[in-house]
């Protein structure tokens, strides 16, 4: 019996109602989670019975291959689907061939694709392509997975947020068994208090300790449990499976008839064993009877991971590297295996000559594929070998994984590489090879945070390729200049080197170089205060596109996006975000991904959605400088404004590395975060001290973005600034003009800087006014302030604020919902909150649906009465 699919009736039903749902045209997606062993896997195989006969199902399983197979589960399905994809997945290079064909093959059927905790980029990529679809897509996707090892950082993240968007998702999380049915099971062969105890009702824990025999004694660990299921089995069953057990997959039958001959090991017997073979497919039988195989004409597999795992661990290291040699044998011999798992066994056998040999070939499928994780990874393990390359070899293996690795966003590893292979060109003495190389390090160090470093290594390559006769590469190197001049504000010079990379590009007429270039003197142009700049960076995007230039588009989306959030135009920013995310996802560039993470975090602070604004921000808590100042910043205003503690050590290390770029768009945040903080807890001299510098350097260069900002705060804290003419609003505010801020910064969509900015009118209304809106958004320090103000004028009736209670937010309401659920409370309609919090009323009907569903409330006066059950609405004012 299998146990996995008990009290699993309520999934089941869901699982086929769903399935149903998509034969109807309703495509839709299933997430199956929980923690290995909990029955995943027994669930989606016990699906065929519920669905009406004739009903297609294809399954395809990820491993856990040191380094992932690329299209691992898509290359499963070879057999039971058509001529097209299963061409598409072998060769693998063109993704959109692979995306399209598996369009045409899945309608009308279900695809299951297990583990996908496992899964590589390509794999990811492909079924984010699918989500994407699942409305017109008369198909279910039903994907497992194991919740419980799910970092922060894990890619599957991406495209669960993705999921999570799709118009049907159906989450199936499953629970273990209960205390009644681990009774049930047991039937008298194993004590169940004992078994629940150690097992916690784990359907795999519990089925392989009651198989296990155990009379009164539980084994401490399933491994034990699953050693316990191999004793009396052949001693030919046991090479078997133990040689099956290094393979991290399924394993296709012609590998297994190559593994196993005559039924079995092709290596020799652990010595303690010995005992005549049982002859042919009678080797697999007895295991499967046991319940530890499933045999099929296609392929043998464990019937769980955790079977597989636990017999592979128990196994002697000598003799685990003899059975993983065996199988590097077998797949070398057999015409189209995988590169990557070539590589994986020879790594596991410690076969470097195989890993030298077949290592290049799996990071450059892995590359191809948009694999770059696994292409780092793969060039890592060869990179041990060094000394087996001739230098120009090894120059470029240096090269690729320094690229890749900077394409993940692992600077140090970028770093280290790229200037070896710096060396090694300067030793060759090829002079093209060495400005190109001399070009990606100078990049690279700059992505790394170090300034001197990039304009050191960027002059050199433009010294090294002047007079070398290669347009395309000179083009490179001093579009790279001009680009280093933009990022430092020496705008002028900028624009001087990038018109002759511009020329240049044209000349070799290559539009990866124009489009660089022109990016560089856009956004040098537009935001030293020329609009037409603009038009130019919004071109490099076209040119970057046009040409599928992910990381040059990925730079111009950036660039744009960042330049918008400068000038305050955040509904354009909106139409710029999704795009740009979605192709850095697609094509794994963590690094602009990441810092698209912190723009959209940039983003939300503006709208006071702390929540979000947080949540964004951390994906750029990693090494990655250009991501990590900016997300410091955002998470540092943020607990600055809510009155939170933690922001002091932010702020300290953003500012460290700020000083380091030397670059205003760095400097610029950090100084304007500790201005603010240094006013909110009433140390003007702070203020000084933290804004003066930067407002100094940035009143020197044209269209400087944070001038205005850092004026207003040197202002308010007495120290006088050279007069600012224009019509930013805080500009506005320096001057006294109240009324036009606050009118600019509601058109804008600030509702913090619009109640800031109306607190500053000398009329008493305004002020309470504003004093709503901050208690509304939590903003504990500036609402203290002005009712301090308040107090001082002689208004007798202050709102006390919200209760401290409502910090803990016992109902799991975010930051903005919060905001939403209190203003609900005071009866303003949905258009009005949206007019208070400066968004749409379409957001706000969205999140007055999640409010009441987390309430558990029908109607919006129960949700206020809940609300104030759980402290979660201010204090009644003092009588």
């Amino acid at each position: 019996m299998d146990w996995g699919i008990l009290e699993r009736e309520p999934e089941l039903a869901r699982l086929a109602s769903a399935a149903r749902e998509a034969a109807d045209g309703a495509g839709s997606v299933v997430l199956v989670s929980g923690e290995a062993g909990i029955g995943k896997s027994s669930l989606v195989r016990a699906l065929p019975g519920h669905l009406p006969a004739g009903t297609r199902i294809l399954v395809g399983e990820c491993d856990d291959l040191a380094t992932r197979r690329p299209l691992g589960p898509f290359r499963d399905l070879i057999g039971s689907v058509g001529g097209e994809l299963a061409g598409a997945v072998t060769e693998g290079g063109d993704r959109h061939r692979v995306h399209e064909a598996l369009l045409e093959e899945l309608r009308g059927a279900v695809l299951v694709v297990e583990d996908v905790h496992w899964a590589d980029e390509a794999s990811l990529d492909a079924l984010r392509f699918l989500v994407r679809r699942t409305e017109r897509l008369p198909t279910l996707l039903v994907l497992t997975y194991r919740d419980d090892e799910l970092s922060r950082e894990h890619p599957l993240r991406q495209l669960l947020g993705q999921v999570s968007r799709a118009p049907r998702v159906h989450r199936l999380p499953l629970a273990r068994l209960s205390l009644d049915a681990v009774r049930t099971l047991s039937a008298g062969r194993v004590d169940p208090a004992q078994v629940y105890a150690v097992t916690n009702g784990n359907p795999f824990f519990v089925a392989e300790i009651v198989a296990a025999g155990g009379t009164g004694k539980v084994p401490p660990t399933v491994v034990d449990a699953v050693l316990a299921r191999l004793r009396g089995l052949p001693g030919a069953t046991v090479d078997a499976l133990e040689q099956l057990a290094v393979v991290p997959s399924a394993v296709e039958r012609p590998l297994v008839d190559a593994l196993l001959t005559d039924g079995a090991a092709a290596v020799p017997a652990a010595p303690e064993r010995g005992g005549p073979p049982t002859g042919g497919v009678a080797v697999l039988a007895a295991a499967e009877q046991r319940g530890l195989l499933t045999v099929t004409p296609e392929r043998v597999a464990f019937r769980h991971e955790l079977i597989r795992r636990a017999v592979a661990d128990s196994l002697p290291a000598a003799r685990r590297i003899g059975l993983n040699r065996a199988v590097l044998t077998a797949l070398v011999a057999r015409p189209g295996s995988d590169a990557a798992r070539l590589v994986h066994h020879a790594a596991q056998a410690g076969d470097q000559d195989a890993i030298a040999r077949y290592g290049p070939d799996a990071a450059k499928d892995a590359s191809a594929t948009g694999a770059h994780r696994e292409a780092a990874a793969q060039l890592r393990l060869v990179l041990r070998e060094r000394h087996r390359y001739a230098p120009a070899e090894l120059a470029d293996l240096l090269e690729r994984y320094a690229v890749e690795s900077y394409t993940i966003a692992d600077s140090a590893a970028a770093v280290a590489a790229q200037r070896e292979a710096v060396a090694l060109r300067r030793a060759l003495g090829d002079t093209l090879a060495l400005g190109a190389d001399l070009r990606w390090l100078s990049r690279i160090h700059w992505w790394a945070g170090n300034a001197d470093q990039a304009q050191e290594a960027a002059r050199e390559a433009v010294t090294v390729l002047e007079h070398a006769g290669d347009d395309r590469l000179l083009a490179l190197a001093v579009s790279n200049t001009a680009q280093l001049r933009m990022l430092s504000e020496r705008y002028a010079e900028a624009v001087e080197h990038g018109e002759r990379a511009i020329a240049l590009a044209r000349k070799a007429d290559d539009p990866a170089i124009l489009a660089h270039a022109l990016n560089n003197v856009g956004t040098a142009r537009w935001r030293s205060g020329d609009p037409g700049g603009r038009e130019q960076l919004e071109e490099s995007l076209d040119v970057a596109l046009a040409a599928g230039e992910v990381e040059h588009a990925c730079r111009s989306y950036a660039n744009i996006i960042w330049t918008l959030l400068d000038n305050l135009r955040y509904d354009e920013a909106d139409t710029f975000l999704p795009p740009a995310m979605e192709l850095a996802d697609r094509a794994e560039h963590l690094g602009f991904l990441n810092y698209l993470h912190v723009e959209l975090a940039m983003r939300r602070l503006a709208a006071a959605d702390w929540g979000d604004a947080e949540r964004h921000a951390e994906y750029g808590m990693h090494d990655f400088v250009p991501a990590r100042c900016p997300a410091l910043t955002v998470l540092a205003r943020v607990r600055i404004r809510c009155g939170r503690p933690g922001a002091e050590a932010l702020l300290a290390e953003a500012w460290d590395i700020a000083v380091g770029t030397k670059e205003l768009q760095r400097t610029g945040p950090v100084a304007v975060a500790r201005a603010e903080w240094a006013w909110l807890r009433g140390d003007p001299e702070a203020v000084v001290a933290a804004a003066g510098p930067v407002h100094a350097q940035a009143s020197r260069l044209p269209g400087a973005p944070y001038r205005s900002e850092l004026g207003y705060w040197l202002t308010r804290a007495g120290h006088p600034v050279p007069p600012d003419d224009s019509d930013h609003p805080y500009a506005l505010q320096a001057r006294g003009q109240w009324r036009r801020a606050a009118a600019l910064w509601r058109a804008a969509g600030c509702p913090y800087e619009h109640a800031v900015a109306l607190a500053e009118s000398p009329d008493p209304a305004d002020k309470l006014e504003a004093l709503a809106v901050l208690d509304t958004l939590g903003a504990e320090p500036a609402a203290r302030i002005l009712r301090a103000e308040l107090r001082r004028l002689g208004v007798r009736h202050i709102p006390r604020g919200p209760l401290a209670a409502t910090r803990d937010n016992p109902a799991g309401l975010t930051d903005r919902q919060l905001q939403v659920i209190r203003l609900l409370a005071e009866g303003l309609t949905n258009a009005e909150i949206a007019a208070r919090l400066v968004v749409s009323v379409r957001t706000i009907d969205n999140h007055v649906r999640a409010v009441l569903d987390k309430l558990d409330a029908p109607g919006r006066r129960q949700a206020a009465l809940r609300a104030a059950e759980l402290g979660l609405l201010p204090a009644d004012p003092p009588s």
